[in-house]
């Protein structure tokens, strides 16, 4: 079975980053010039996803806007002579297919998943969280999508991160197979360090079976009164197996404030019209 959908959960609303996000959706913010999203699309295109599922909410239809055609703002480029312009909103546009499903109450992240039950179908699919940007040569997605493809069972993406900070994240306990690869054996939804089985943490890229959705269809609301995608997680490693994979890559986490700095700064240190004037101005401030 291959992975051709990806669902992108984006009905939050952004409290964090207000008042910027008051009537734009935090997804469309820009690291530098282009819009958070659009690197996490990319990122699926990337792995061979074909169609990109957005679980939506309320004032977020730019979003879906973003990925679509605008043939007045490309004739005017065009009457101006902007060729290059109008080329980079085509690709924007014929990147990937796009379609949206809502979520019409902040219910968490496993209710969100859920809600794309009917457009994912029967199949096995990706999971994508706008808030993590990751930076990888290979795309994390992809390493993901790789596992799969061996196994045929789902895949989560890990990363170690301090023992403090485990409270923040859905935890796994496991059995290393090789280097990077964990066979996952429970997951745990932000405990507290003295409690937390280890500090592999779950980052926001997962490749799930299908069996997924009857096990968050039938799952009681978790921590925060919310239904846990983890806690699904915890049912499913019951049935079958987890495998996870500590990806290769630089993950920056954008749904905060000093991860949202911290990107725009690498990705503009990564572009050849800024290196050279970003990295003078951050010796500058060193100094």
């Amino acid at each position: 079975m291959k992975i051709r959908k990806a669902v992108i959960p984006v009905a939050g609303l952004g409290t964090r980053f207000l008042p910027a996000t008051k009537t734009v959706p935090k997804e469309l913010l820009p690291i530098v010039d282009i819009p958070s999203i659009q690197y996490v699309v990319q990122e699926a295109v990337e792995a061979g996803i074909q169609e990109i599922i957005f679980v939506t909410g309320r004032g977020k239809d730019a979003i879906e806007d973003h990925f679509d055609e605008a043939p007045e703002l490309e004739q005017i480029l065009a009457d101006r002579g902007h060729k290059e312009m109008v080329a980079m909103l085509r690709r924007i546009a014929e990147m990937t297919e796009v379609v949206s499903v809502r979520q019409k109450k902040p219910l968490g992240l496993g209710h969100a998943v859920l809600c794309a039950r009917d457009l994912v179908g029967d199949e096995p699919f990706a999971v994508m969280l706008a808030d993590d940007l990751i930076d990888a040569e290979t795309p994390c997605i992809r390493q993901l999508v790789d596992i799969f493809t061996e196994t045929q069972e789902s895949v989560i993406a890990l990363l170690e991160v301090p023992l403090e900070e485990v409270n923040q994240y859905g935890v796994i306990k496991g059995k290393e197979l090789k280097s990077g690869l964990y066979q996952i054996e429970a997951t745990v939804e932000k405990p507290a360090a003295k409690d937390a089985p280890s500090r592999m943490a779950i980052i926001g890229r997962y490749v799930l079976r299908p069996e997924i959705f009857a096990i968050l269809q039938n799952l009681p609301a978790g921590r925060g009164g919310e239904i846990q995608l983890t806690d699904g997680l915890s049912r499913l490693v019951q049935e079958r197996k987890i495998f996870g994979c500590e990806f290769l890559g630089d993950r920056y986490d954008i749904g905060d404030k000093f991860g949202f700095v911290r990107a725009t700064v690498a990705y503009a240190l990564k572009r050849p019209d800024l290196k050279d004037k970003v990295a003078e101005y951050l010796k500058i401030l060193n100094r």
